[in-house]
C-alpha cells in the first residue's frame, strides 16, 4: 500500500499500464497513431489516479497556423478595393439594389442581390455592405447641411 496525500493505493492502481501519447520530432516519419505505446504510469501533480495524473508538464503554447488567417482583410486589399469603388463606383445591380434599400424594400433587395451573386450569404453581406453605404452616405448629407 502506497499514501499520497492521505489516499491509500495499491500498487495495482499505481503501476497499472495505460496507453500515454508520445510527441515525436519533425520528420521522424512516424504519425501519431505509430507513437502511441504502453508505458507504466507517471505521477502528475501529486495524484497517481484520476484526471490529472501523469507527468508534471507545462502546456505546448502552439502559435496559430498561417493557413488560420486567410480571407481576412489586409490594409493593402482594403486599400486598393475602397481605390477600385471610388474610380469605378457601383455595378448597375448594386444601384438598383440601393434604390430598393432607400424605399425600405429590404427582402426584395435581398433577392434582388441574390439572383445576381448566386448565393444568399454573399446576398446578405452585400445588402448589409450596401446598406452601410447607404447610411455613410445620409450621414454625410447630414454633416455637409
Amino acid at each position: 500500500m502506497a499514501f499520497i496525500d492521505g489516499a491509500i493505493l495499491s500498487p495495482r492502481t499505481l503501476f497499472a499500464p495505460s496507453l500515454v501519447k508520445v510527441q515525436l520530432p519533425a520528420g521522424s516519419g512516424l504519425s501519431g497513431l505509430d507513437a502511441i505505446s504502453e508505458t507504466q504510469m507517471a505521477i502528475r501533480y501529486p495524484m497517481a489516479v484520476g484526471l490529472n495524473k501523469g507527468h508534471r508538464v507545462t502546456k505546448n503554447i502552439s502559435k496559430p497556423k498561417h493557413s488560420r488567417r486567410r480571407g481576412r482583410l489586409t490594409k493593402h486589399a482594403k486599400f486598393v478595393r475602397d481605390m477600385i469603388r471610388e474610380v469605378c463606383g457601383f455595378a448597375p445591380y448594386e444601384r438598383r439594389a440601393m434604390e430598393l434599400l432607400k424605399v425600405s424594400k429590404d427582402k426584395r433587395a435581398l433577392k434582388f442581390i441574390k439572383k445576381r451573386v448566386g448565393t444568399h450569404i454573399r446576398a446578405k453581406r452585400k445588402r448589409e455592405e450596401l446598406s452601410n453605404i447607404l447610411a455613410a452616405m445620409r450621414k454625410a448629407a447630414t454633416k455637409k447641411e
